[in-house]
């Protein structure tokens, strides 16, 4: 599992972000309009590609993209 798999999925997902804006210490609320929709969408993606359960707290405490990350990578072990 790589971080930059991980930016280049996240980059798919959401039309309104520019493939290459997003890095591991982007703060990726700064990036797109940030609601629950997109929390849901977020929250489907990283089930869907990486079997991995992550819920709106783990958002609200991850800043940035390798915050998120490291979560994901570390329940997936």
């Amino acid at each position: 599992m790589k971080i930059e798999d991980f930016i280049a999925k996240i980059e798919e997902e959401f039309d309104d972000l520019e493939p290459g804006i997003l890095k591991p210490e982007s703060n990726f609320r700064e990036h797109f309009e940030w609601n629950s929709i997109n929390a849901l969408i977020l929250i489907a993606l990283v089930k869907t590609e990486y079997d991995v359960a992550i819920n709106a707290e783990d958002i609200r405490k991850s800043n940035t993209i390798r915050q998120l990350f490291d979560i994901i990578k570390e329940r997936a072990a």
